[in-house]
């Protein structure tokens, strides 16, 4: 192993968003300094651990709301990821924030202490759409934290959303409008899921949400993959979108079957092979860190056929697609072997493409990707590929 990435999880948010599901967690600020100490530790450990694969080329700090920590307790956590780890001098250190946590000061602090990347949550620039999502802050300030990050010589990707109660087209179009003229070099959309056990959830249980209907949705889909290339952002992704050299190195990695190591409550990691999850809930995960215990279990037992899947199913989300030769050195087969069969009954259905280096989901196989990945699935009697 030459190169990994590295996540850590701040489980901590300032309100919690009505769609949201992550393993986040509003009112335990109480719990921010333990946390903190807690997380540098396993940072430290896990660093120390990982020296002698090599180095990390991206370090993402996501959550929840990483800037919803007080700002020493952020610093704090940049720094220990500093001195834990042995970075590659070129790598790529995302922030996600939101931009009703944020101020210059911070932004300053961060850009020096080595974070050059920030990921803002801003999900739409409609006032109204923001109340009903629950979002804390309003689509000025999501425009005066992108100038102030693009200012301190941040590179900025910012987050929108579709399908949300009560969204039109046009409010779709008014954002993403402004988010291109805000020359931002990455923009994600993403349609929105009414998860369990969300307050969106109860909402449509008690029929009060009230969604766009799935043609207009469609719409707004086929709005977004027109446009956003229209505008200079290539799609390389299902969901993401960037210009030329601005693409997220990290989300990049984990679609190419990259390693990388995950610290913190909920954090997952892909590691030798191997896929793990440390202890969700706060609390626990400080006990594990403080009594001496590993916070991490294994999601499943790794096996060929598994990887075989995720390999198949990570690299399709991908402009690119699935590369054979990677495959075949990979695997020490011919993907047309094991998904022949099905590689021919998508591309029937128009939802594949083929050429001689690599298999891609067409722009119809984009709109329908779990139609695709489903046929990607293998039997679980360990027999690969078709019957």
């Amino acid at each position: 192993m030459e190169h990994f990435g590295v996540y850590i999880h701040i489980p901590f948010c300032r309100r919690k968003c009505f769609y949201c599901d992550f393993p986040s967690y509003a009112g335990e600020e109480a719990l921010m300094g333990r946390y903190r100490e807690a997380l540098c530790r396993e940072i430290a450990a896990q660093g120390s651990r990982c020296l002698q694969e090599g180095a990390a080329r991206t370090v993402y700090i996501g959550g929840g709301t990483p800037t919803a920590l007080f700002a020493s307790d952020l610093l704090a956590v940049v720094a220990a990821v500093r001195s834990a780890f042995r970075l590659t001098g070129e790598e790529e250190f995302t922030v996600e924030a939101n931009p009703g946590t944020v101020d210059a000061a911070l932004l300053t602090h961060l850009r020096k202490a080595g974070v050059n990347r920030l990921s803002f949550g801003v999900q739409s620039f409609s006032q109204p759409l923001l109340r009903a999502i629950g979002r804390i802050h309003t689509a000025g300030e999501a425009e005066e934290a992108v100038r102030m990050a693009q200012g301190e010589g941040f590179r900025v990707s910012l987050d929108l959303m579709y399908g949300l109660p009560q969204q039109t087209l046009d409010d779709l179009k008014a954002s993403v409008e402004r988010a291109a003229a805000l020359a931002v070099g990455h923009i994600s959309v993403y349609g929105l899921a009414v998860e369990e056990g969300t307050p969106f959830a109860r909402m449509e249980a008690e029929g009060r949400l009230a969604l766009p209907t799935d043609d207009a949705a469609g719409d707004m889909y086929d709005y977004i993959t027109e446009q956003l290339p229209h505008l200079g952002y290539r799609r390389y992704e299902i969901s993401n979108y960037a210009k030329a050299g601005e693409e997220s190195r990290h989300n990049l990695a984990y679609w190419q079957d990259v390693p990388y190591i995950g610290l913190g409550a909920a954090a997952h990691s892909y590691w030798q092979g191997r896929r793990t999850e440390n202890e969700e809930d706060i609390r626990r995960y400080i006990a594990c860190i403080e009594e001496g215990r590993a916070p991490a279990r294994e999601e499943e037992p790794a096996s060929r056929e598994n990887h075989i899947e995720e390999f198949a199913f990570l690299a399709l989300r991908t402009a690119e697609g699935i590369d054979k030769h990677r495959f075949r050195k990979k695997f020490e087969t011919d993907i047309g072997e094991i998904y022949g069969e099905a590689i021919r009954r998508l591309k029937k259905a128009g939802l594949l493409e083929e050429t001689a280096s690599a298999i891609r989901l067409t722009k119809q196989g984009m709109k329908f990707g779990n139609r695709v990945f489903e046929e990607f699935l293998l039997e679980r009697n360990g027999i690969y590929g078709e019957e």
